[in-house]
């Protein structure tokens, strides 16, 4: 392969620890003998553009510095090429990194680690989830923890992950099942209430909520986990357990195995490590060995 390899940076990534991290991370590169380039954009438009056109004109890979946003936007521009993708976390929740058991908050170490693996040819084909184009690493979210996210995203005011924790409680306060209809491998439609409705090919989100905790990201097929009709005491009772990836035990909770999975549902928006997807109705697919990753 190629010396030459790029930088895809999201300053802002950790409340700068984007920034801050570029640097150490390409310090270890180059000392392991790589031509380092650095691609930012002034938009996710424009990064993603200028990524694109790093791995058309033959970089030897496209390293991620920043969290699963930046990490959700490099594969858009490496998955089904043959370029692969390393990960330097340094954001909020690094749930993709931690999946693949790499380091989180140390850019040099993550730096040294991609060089061994790209120089060893150690890299790991693995799954990714596919809706219309768009790919995704970890989890596909919808219902009670997508409006979350959409009510946080509106809020101006705190800034940080407690704007968040403030918006479940609001989501919590106004919380009522949604009526699904979820089809799996073209099977038959089931119709059913549900708090919220989780599409892993990851295990968790959020930052460690192991909410697919049984998901594997070379087995070619979703974990969906189901958290039925519950009241407010339920769902509170429950939620601490899918830290430790136990909710899945819970009378309340179903967990299925798909490769194809159909999601309709008025009025819920869709989101993708941490990103809007857009408004269900929407199908998700599994699609093997979609991009190679550098490994430990």
């Amino acid at each position: 392969m190629t010396s030459e390899i790029t930088l895809f940076v999201n300053p802002t990534a950790g409340r700068g620890r984007g920034a801050h991290a570029a640097q150490p991370a390409a310090f270890a590169l180059r000392a392991a003998g790589f031509s380092v380039r650095t691609v930012l954009g002034e938009n996710a438009e424009d990064a993603l553009t200028r990524a694109r056109e790093a791995v058309e004109g033959g970089t030897g890979a496209l390293i991620a510095v920043g969290g699963d946003g930046m990490a959700n936007l490099a594969l858009q521009a490496v998955a089904g090429t043959r370029t692969p993708l390393g990960l330097v976390a340094a954001g909020t929740g690094n749930d993709f990194a931690r999946a693949l058991g790499l380091p989180v908050r140390d850019p040099a170490a993550a730096g040294r680690l991609i060089a061994e693996s790209l120089k060893g040819a150690r890299l790991r084909g693995i799954d990714l989830g596919r809706v219309n184009g768009t790919w995704f690493a970890t989890v596909l979210a919808s219902g009670f923890d997508s409006r979350v996210n959409d009510r946080g995203n509106r809020m101006r005011w705190p800034v940080g992950r407690f704007k968040y924790d403030l918006a479940m409680l609001a989501e919590l306060a106004a919380l009522r099942p949604l009526p699904y209809r979820i089809t799996l491998d073209d099977g038959e439609v089931r119709e059913i209430r549900a708090t919220l409705v989780a599409v892993g090919n990851g295990s968790s989100y959020g930052g460690g909520m192991r909410i697919c905790a049984g998901a594997d990201l070379q087995d070619g097929l979703f974990d969906v986990t189901v958290v039925g009709e519950c009241s407010r005491t339920t769902l509170l009772k429950v939620f601490p357990r899918v830290y430790r990836g136990t909710h899945l035990d819970h009378p309340v909770v179903t967990a299925h195995r798909a490769a194809k999975v159909e999601l309709v549902a008025e009025g819920v928006t869709a989101y993708a490590d941490g990103e809007p997807l857009g408004p269900l109705p929407l199908t998700a697919e599994c699609v093997p060995a979609a991009v190679r990753v550098a490994i430990a």
